[in-house]
């Protein structure tokens, strides 16, 4: 088995025995980037020299006896949207191909402090702004599993990173659906934190709106689910410059073994490979001891419509003039899709969408106290073709349609988990957990007894 393969538990373990250096593991990685992401594009700039520079340091440290962090020597990627000191956060955008940041991201930062090695930094969509992720700047990214294939987005680059081997943990960022979705189309996992777990802003442009505030957050993506719990153990420690950050365990109190299920949701069908994803992870969990009711489960459809008015508020107010100058033709098209679907008109809407947010987080969270795990879809659909947003307006609504899931729960700030169960046809399946508010324990708990491990494609 070559290096790369190995996951980012069994590498820390091997580092940590001195049966690998870190300088090994980096450029095993750096070879596996070499030779496959010239068909993938998934990384769109490499770390090279500086992370052959912080393995050396990580050896050093090691033949010292210095104490190192949880991810001592692992090779991760971080996603190009995010600030890394030294390298341009463009977020997918020629606007932005100078803005080279001075101060690391909190996130970026505590993957350092762990000990990771980033070796690249992962391509996104234009403006972050898609779940699928091509851009005039970095270019189209391919999905490893199957190129007619969607990667997702806007964490393509992340997710077909890791799929194919180029470092073992990604990052990624989540407003609706960017880590969760990414990872469903690429075959692997993907933890979207709730709210204020991961800390994280850029220094290098301005706060962002209310609505993103609220509802985008950082999280990992991995091959494994103990590879997600590393990677959400190192990515949590609190950092007082985001001020949603909060400082809360990782592992909460003892909870009640009960399962609301819900396999369609707001009366959308869902493709049957979907349903007998659902139903199979749905028996291993029963079969652990744990107590199935099939709910109906809070309202999702308003939650997407008053996220949505959110989005184009704040599109409108901020970034309107920068798709028209920014001139990539698949973000004009998407955002005047948007458009049609929610018009922002007035500031009412954002008063009544704050509002609205209030009532719906109140009723998920007693929803959630009487039933600590929820099994849903990822997505009403199995992973898109490629560029399908691109089709017709109708296949545009369709997919809105189809990520309900995606749009609606990031809107109360929730967790949420998709595990792959199953890759052997021409795009993979699988389901999506969902939580309480820091209660991310839960859904890795029960993505353990439901997840198969899944080599590098």
């Amino acid at each position: 088995m070559e290096i790369w393969q190995l996951t980012a538990t069994e590498l820390r373990q091997k580092i940590s025995k001195g049966e690998i250096s870190a300088r090994e593991a980096t450029e095993s990685h750096l070879s596996r980037m070499d030779q496959v992401n010239g068909k993938l594009n998934a990384v769109a700039e490499s770390c090279e020299t500086e992370a052959l520079q912080e393995a050396d340091v990580i050896d050093s440290k090691l033949h010292k006896g210095d104490e190192l962090g949880a991810l001592a020597g692992v090779p991760v990627t971080v996603k190009i949207n995010v600030d890394q000191r030294g390298y341009a956060t463009t977020n997918g955008i020629q606007l932005q191909k100078d803005l080279v940041a001075k101060i690391d991201n909190p996130v970026v930062n505590n993957l350092r402090k762990a000990g990771a090695i980033i070796i690249g930094r992962t391509n996104t969509p234009a403006f972050s702004l898609r779940w699928f992720t091509r851009n005039t700047i970095h270019g189209h990214t391919k999905n490893p599993l199957n190129q007619l294939v969607t990667p997702g987005g806007s964490s393509g680059g992340a997710a077909a990173a890791v799929a194919a081997g180029i470092g073992t943990i990604g990052h990624g960022t989540d407003i609706a659906g960017s880590i969760r979705y990414p990872a469903y189309a690429c075959g692997i996992h993907g933890l979207r934190p709730s709210l204020g777990r991961v800390a994280a802003h850029n220094f290098s442009g301005p706060d962002r709106f209310i609505g993103a505030q609220l509802m985008a957050v950082s999280g990992p993506l991995a091959r494994n689910i103990e590879d997600l719990e590393l990677g959400i153990e190192v990515m949590a420690n609190h950092d007082h410059r985001d001020p949603w950050s909060v400082d809360m365990p990782l592992k909460g109190k003892p909870y009640l073994k009960r399962i609301a299920f819900c396999n369609s949701p707001e009366g959308i069908k869902v493709a049957p490979r979907i349903e007998k994803a659902l139903l199979s992870a749905l028996k291993k969990l029963e079969q652990a001891g744990w107590e199935v009711d099939e709910v109906k489960i809070p309202p999702l459809r308003s939650a997407m419509e008053n996220q949505l008015v959110l989005w184009m508020a704040e599109m409108d107010e901020s970034a309107k003039h920068l798709v028209r100058k920014e001139n990539d033709p698949d973000a004009i098209l998407i955002y005047d899709r948007l458009r049609k679907i929610s018009e922002y008109r007035n500031p009412d809407q954002i008063m009544g969408a704050l509002q609205e947010r209030a009532n719906l987080t109140r009723q998920w969270k007693k929803f959630l106290f009487d039933y600590p795990l929820l099994l849903c879809p990822v997505s009403c659909s199995l992973p898109f073709d490629d560029l399908q947003d691109l089709k017709s307006e109708g296949h545009f609504e369709k997919i809105i349609e189809d990520q309900i899931l995606q749009i609606g729960l990031p809107f109360m700030g929730l967790p949420g988990l998709t595990v792959t169960t199953d890759r052997n046809e021409d795009r993979p399946v699988g389901v999506q957990l969902v939580a309480s508010h820091f209660r991310e324990d839960i859904l890795l708990d029960a993505a353990k007894l439901i997840a198969p491990r899944f080599d590098v494609i």
